[in-house]
């Protein structure tokens, strides 16, 4: 892979991020797309090559630079002195052997969904024995299954520190990182994944997944996001039942009435829109969907498919070691 392309891609990134981001005014707004606009026709690289996505992003590769750490060294700074250091002493017999009965137990719990108890046990193994990876990476999983993806993210990190060819590592935290949006980050993480364990299909789909969320995601001017709305209202089938929703009297007259605001169909002139509208609007929704459901239940089937298509699966990270 060039190097350069990589580094090109880099700075897109950073630079698409301050956009976004950054807080600046219009003037340096319009200076930056320049900029990336240059780099691109220069090095022949988009925002959508997400396969020249890297690790780290370009900000922690800096910060790594500069302080004269390796970014895999950044990661370790919070953990306990003892893993940051070669010497560390191993745990006793008696103290690995309950470490090993804590992570099993939270595996069933993990069975029983109950995730709190999960990292509980999870937690008090890694006290016994913080230098094996495997109990950092399920409790990530259970982290995951709480909301809590920052949490699963430090953990992926601190597995990964301890076993950097550890592919369940890699596969959690990409799945943490496209829970928190981060898709250029999974992506990386989700190719490191399947460099390391090659056959495994719940890394491929998520690849898959996260590089569509990256392809998509909302241009700093303002695009459109995950759902392709081009492609539905390009549908003849659905602007045709579109059009009858629209033109059902009960439609007209509510969605009327709401937008004038003096007038209320379904409650007393004068008022603000009342519950009872809202609940119309529904019922004449669910009137539209079955109505679609009914002539067209090929297209039902192709957007429900769509939105599937759009969601990471834990599948395979489900089973705990």
């Amino acid at each position: 892979m060039d190097n350069k392309k990589r580094l090109a891609y880099a700075i897109i990134r950073f630079l698409h991020d301050q956009l976004r981001h950054g807080g600046l005014s219009s003037d340096a707004q319009e200076s930056l797309e320049v900029a990336i606009q240059c780099l691109e026709t220069a090095f022949g690289v988009t925002v959508e090559d997400s396969d020249l996505a890297l690790p780290q992003t370009l900000p922690e590769i800096f910060e790594a630079a500069a302080t004269g750490k390796s970014s895999s060294l950044l990661w370790c700074q919070e953990m306990p002195q003892d893993l940051r250091t070669p010497e560390r002493t191993p745990p006793s017999e008696e103290d690995s052997a309950e470490a090993e009965r804590l992570k099993t137990e939270g595996n069933e719990q993990m069975k029983v969904e109950n995730f709190e108890a999960a990292v509980h046990f999870y937690g008090k193994a890694i006290e016994l024995n913080p230098a094996n990876a495997v109990y950092f990476c399920n409790r990530a999983a259970a982290y995951s299954k709480l909301g809590n993806y920052a949490g699963a993210v430090q953990d992926c990190e601190r597995a990964i520190c301890i076993d950097p060819s550890y592919s369940k590592a890699y596969g959690r935290m990409g799945l943490a990182l496209s829970s928190l949006n981060k898709h250029t980050e999974a992506v990386a993480y989700y190719k490191k994944a399947l460099e390391l364990d090659p056959d495994n299909e719940t890394y491929k789909s998520n690849l898959k997944i996260a590089e569509l969320k990256l392809r998509e995601a909302p241009s700093p001017t303002g695009g459109v996001g995950s759902f392709d709305i081009a492609g539905l209202l390009n549908n003849p089938s659905f602007m045709s039942m579109a059009s009858n929703l629209m033109n059902n009297p009960q439609v007209q007259q509510l969605m009327s009435g709401m937008i004038s605001g003096g007038h209320n169909p379904l409650g007393t002139p004068g008022t603000s829109p009342s519950q009872n509208d809202l609940a119309s609007l529904i019922q004449a929704g669910q009137q539209f969907a079955q109505q679609m459901q009914q002539q067209n239940p090929e297209l039902i089937e192709q957007l429900r498919s769509q939105i599937r298509s759009r969601t990471p699966s834990a599948s395979n990270d489900d089973q705990q070691e």
